[in-house]
């Protein structure tokens, strides 16, 4: 049975993460992923204190990124970032993982990155999706990445940041969920833009997707069957 838009809607994180987005165009996703209660708005760390204001008495949530879209920063600035957006209101955490170290084999150091997050993080109640950036590894790597985030212990992981290759593909969501069994949450993101493609992963089994705005824009224009 086809999912009705507003049910599809709290599956959906509306990411509002373009580099040049003006505030005004900020604050107009928003207003529109409330409007439409979507489960909660990505939005960049600087855009976090405004967004929270304009989700306060809402069913949408407001979402940090960290280390994004390159995760490659020291482990103490993510840390310091994620008690900085949990501080301004952030109720989630979307982390980006050092994604160059996972395909050097310092899984370790992955992990212990991971970890540090989101210990700062659960310690006020805010859960971590940890973005690996499926585009960039192998099926090994992923499934390896998955694995590092469970003893981690984040929440969910996520397949890609959309701004590093093609986003979610259905082979590397299946080894995903495939993985993560019931001990992690499964996150899809990138290039998913129709009712249909969004649809199909929820059915896969997938607990949240990652949406551009626009795209869940243009969802919520149409009336589903």
């Amino acid at each position: 049975m086809s999912m009705t838009i507003a049910n599809l809607s709290r599956y959906m994180d509306a990411a509002i993460l373009k580099p040049e987005t003006t505030t005004v165009e900020m604050e107009e996703a928003v207003a529109l992923c409330v409007a439409n209660e979507a489960f909660a708005v990505v939005v960049k760390p600087a855009d976090v204190p405004r967004a929270v204001e304009l989700c306060s008495d809402s069913a949408t949530l407001v979402c940090a990124v960290v280390s994004f879209p390159f995760g490659a920063e020291l482990t103490s600035t993510k840390v310091a970032s994620a008690e900085q957006v949990i501080a301004a209101g952030a109720r989630e955490i979307d982390l980006v993982a050092n994604y160059g170290w996972a395909r050097s084999g310092r899984w370790a150091e992955v992990e212990q990155d991971i970890a540090a997050v989101v210990a700062v993080a659960h310690g006020s109640g805010v859960p971590v999706k940890v973005i690996i950036e499926t585009a960039q590894l192998d099926a090994d790597q992923i499934k390896a990445f998955v694995e590092v985030c469970v003893r981690a212990g984040a929440d969910f992981v996520k397949s890609s940041t959309g701004f590093n290759g093609p986003g979610a593909q259905e082979d590397d969501i299946q080894l995903m969920l495939d993985t993560a069994g019931d001990r992690i949450q499964v996150k899809p993101a990138g290039g998913i833009r129709d009712h249909p493609r969004a649809e199909m992963f929820v059915a896969m089994g997938t607990q949240r997707l990652g949406i551009n705005w626009t795209s869940c824009r243009e969802m919520w224009s149409v009336v589903a069957p």
